[in-house]
């Protein structure tokens, strides 16, 4: 079978085009003006090109959004909530300040990008005395909130992880004090 001119072969985006048997098309699964190949068992749509004209200028062309541009979001929106002390473990806060090279913004921050959906891991330090688990369903809502709102990405999961308390007289003094006089 031949294509008509100015068709171009596109793989479905979801369950909209379906075959019921190999080379049949199952009626009224297919958009108009489109064909359903049945060939394979991932079915291959034939539809016509899009061009520039005529079609929204925000469906002419791609974007692409790096993984650390997700992660300096979700690290300043996970910032934002009241009862984050910071963000990284112990260890990664302690060469994060040693080491001028990498920017701390994203220290305890890792992120997997899709082309439609993100997944986020945080590891954080809280204050003493605030409630864990409401601080943790904040900053889950902060973070989905902020990620979708600048990307448009699904936020699938965002794992929080408590690596440390911070006590109100750890900032105070680090050297202890000796007992002698």
């Amino acid at each position: 079978m031949t294509e008509p001119i100015g068709q171009t072969l596109r793989k479905p985006e979801s369950d909209e085009f379906r075959t019921a048997t190999p080379g049949t098309a199952t009626p009224g699964t297919a958009a108009p003006g489109t064909f359903t190949s049945g060939a394979a068992a991932d079915s291959t749509t034939l539809e016509p090109a899009r061009s520039g004209v005529g079609e929204p200028p925000s469906t002419r062309g791609r974007t692409t959004i790096a993984g650390g541009v997700v992660e300096k979001i979700a690290a300043l929106a996970a910032r934002e909530v009241p009862g984050v002390n910071a963000l990284g473990g112990g260890l990664a806060r302690t060469l994060g300040a040693m080491r001028p090279g990498r920017a701390s913004v994203t220290r305890g921050v890792k992120v997997e990008v899709g082309e439609r959906q993100t997944a986020i891991d945080l590891e954080i330090v809280v204050e003493y005395g605030v409630s864990i688990t409401e601080v943790a369903a904040e900053i889950r809502l902060n973070v989905i909130g902020a990620v979708e709102r600048m990307t448009e990405l699904e936020v699938v999961e965002v794992n929080i992880a408590v690596s440390d308390v911070h006590l109100p007289d750890e900032s105070a003094s680090e050297v202890p004090e000796s007992r002698l006089q």
